[in-house]
C-alpha cells in the first residue's frame, strides 16, 4: 500500500485513480448524452437501432469485467489492463465524430465497453489494494464522488462548447479526445501497480489457491452478498424511468437536464461521507440503510402528484448512491482475499450487469400491464427485500460488534 497520503488521507494510487475517473467521464457524457440525437438526426437510425446498440454494448461489459479480474489476479498486473482498457475507450470517442453510418457507431460503441470491461475489475482491485481496510469505503467513496463530478461537468462542457464555440456534434465528439488524453497521462504517471500483501504467519500455513471462474471456493458471506446483490438489481430498474415520471409530474425538456446536474451534484456530494460512514459503523448497517432509502425513493416516486416532489425524491436518490456504492465495492474487499479480489470485483460487476436487463423489462412490462404505481412499489419492495436479507444472512461485521 502507497504510504504517502495528503488529501483526504488517501494514498496517490487512490487520488490518482479518483482523477483518471473525473476525467474520463468528463470526456465520455460530453457525448453520451448527444449520442441518441446524432444517431437519430444525422445518421438517420431508428429508435430499436439504438436500443441495440447500448444492449449490445452493456452486455459485453459485463462479461469482460468478469474475465480481466480473472486475468489481474492470474498475473497479479493490474495497471496495465487498466492502462489498456481506458486507451481502447479513449481511442474510439474522436472517432465517433467521423462515423458516417449508424454501424460504425454500432462498433465504436462496442469497442468503447470493451474498454470499460477490461479496465473496471483490476481498477478496483488495485484501488482496494492501495487503502487499509479502515479507509477503503471512503477511498470507494471518492472514486465515486469523482466519477459522478465528470459526469455532471462533461455535459456542461458539450453545452458550452456548441453555445459559444459550434453546434456541429461531430466536433463536439473529436474535442472529447482532450479530457480522455489527461485520464491517460494521469494514470501512466501518477498509478503504479503494488506487490502483495505480506500474510502473516498465521496464514501462511495456509497458501493462496488461484483463482477460479466458477462458484466453488468463495466464502459463504461473499455468495449471500453476490445473491443479495442481484436481487435489489432486478428492481433496480435504468434511471431513464425516473426521468419518464419526472415528465409525467410536469417537469418539462429544458428543467429535465437541470434535474440531472442536480442528481449528479447530490452522489457527488454524498459518496465520500457515505462511504467514510461505511469505514466507522459497518458496511452491513450501511448497506441496509442504504436500501431502506431507495425503498422509501421509489414509494416516493409511485404515489409522487406534483413537480416539486421530484425535486426532493432525486435529491434523496442521490444519497442512496452515496451510501451504496463505496460501501459495496469495500465490502467487496472486505469479504475476500486480496489474491482474488480482481475475480471477486469481476463476480460483482458481472452480477449487476446480468440481472440489469431483466429489471428494465420488468420496470417497462409492469408499468404497461398494471401501473406506474406498481412498477415504483415493486422496486420498493425489492429493495425492501434485499435489505431483509442482509440482516439474517450477513453477520455482523467487527465494527458493528463494537458499536
Amino acid at each position: 500500500m502507497s504510504k504517502h497520503k495528503s488529501f483526504l488521507g488517501l494514498s496517490k494510487n487512490v487520488r490518482s485513480l479518483g482523477w483518471v475517473s473525473l476525467f474520463n467521464d468528463i470526456s465520455s457524457e460530453m457525448i453520451y448524452p448527444l449520442l441518441p440525437l446524432f444517431l437519430n438526426t444525422v445518421l438517420g437510425a431508428g429508435v430499436v437501432f439504438i436500443g441495440l446498440i447500448e444492449g449490445i454494448a452493456e452486455s459485453v461489459s459485463s462479461f469482460l469485467k468478469l474475465f480481466s479480474g480473472w486475468v489481474s489476479d492470474r498475473f497479479r498486473k493490474r495497471k496495465g489492463l487498466i492502462l489498456f482498457g481506458y486507451f481502447v475507450a479513449s481511442i474510439t470517442r474522436p472517432f465517433i465524430g467521423m462515423a458516417t453510418s449508424a454501424y460504425h457507431v454500432l462498433f465504436l460503441r462496442f469497442f468503447d465497453r470493451i474498454g470499460k470491461g477490461v479496465r473496471s475489475s483490476p481498477r478496483d482491485a488495485l484501488l482496494s489494494q492501495s487503502c487499509g481496510q479502515e479507509e477503503r469505503g471512503r477511498a470507494f467513496g471518492f472514486q465515486r464522488a469523482m466519477d459522478h463530478a465528470g459526469a455532471m461537468t462533461g455535459p456542461l462542457i458539450a453545452s458550452l462548447l456548441m453555445a459559444v464555440f459550434t453546434k456541429d456534434l461531430r466536433v463536439i465528439f473529436v474535442l472529447a479526445f482532450v479530457p480522455a488524453l489527461a485520464c491517460l497521462w494521469i494514470l501512466w504517471r501518477g498509478v503504479t501497480d503494488l506487490p502483495p500483501a505480506q500474510k502473516s504467519r498465521h496464514d501462511e500455513s495456509k497458501p493462496s489457491s488461484p483463482p477460479q471462474l466458477n462458484w466453488k471456493g468463495w466464502d459463504r458471506r461473499f455468495k449471500y452478498f453476490l445473491l443479495i446483490i442481484t436481487l435489489f438489481t432486478l428492481g433496480n430498474s435504468s434511471d431513464a424511468f425516473l426521468l419518464l415520471r419526472a415528465q409525467d409530474l410536469g417537469l418539462n425538456v429544458i428543467t429535465i437536464p437541470i434535474l440531472w446536474f442536480a442528481f449528479h451534484l447530490s452522489k457527488t456530494a454524498f459518496s465520500v461521507p457515505g462511504g467514510a460512514l461505511s469505514d466507522r459503523i459497518g458496511r452491513r448497517k450501511v448497506m441496509i440503510l442504504s436500501w431502506i432509502v431507495y425503498g422509501l425513493v421509489y414509494l416516493g416516486f409511485a404515489h409522487a402528484s406534483d413537480a416539486y416532489q421530484v425535486w426532493i425524491l432525486f435529491i434523496v436518490y442521490g444519497l442512496f448512491y452515496g451510501l451504496s456504492e463505496g460501501t459495496e465495492k469495500a465490502w467487496v474487499a472486505d469479504l475476500v482475499e486480496e489474491s482474488k479480489r480482481g475475480t471477486a470485483y469481476g463476480a460483482y460487476h458481472f452480477c449487476i450487469g446480468i440481472a440489469a436487463l431483466p429489471a428494465s423489462l420488468l420496470m417497462g412490462l409492469i408499468w404497461k400491464a398494471i401501473g406506474v404505481q406498481w412498477a415504483f412499489t415493486f422496486g420498493a419492495i425489492m429493495a425492501l427485500i434485499a435489505a431483509l436479507l442482509t440482516i439474517v444472512l450477513m453477520e455482523s461485521d467487527q465494527k458493528e460488534k463494537k458499536a
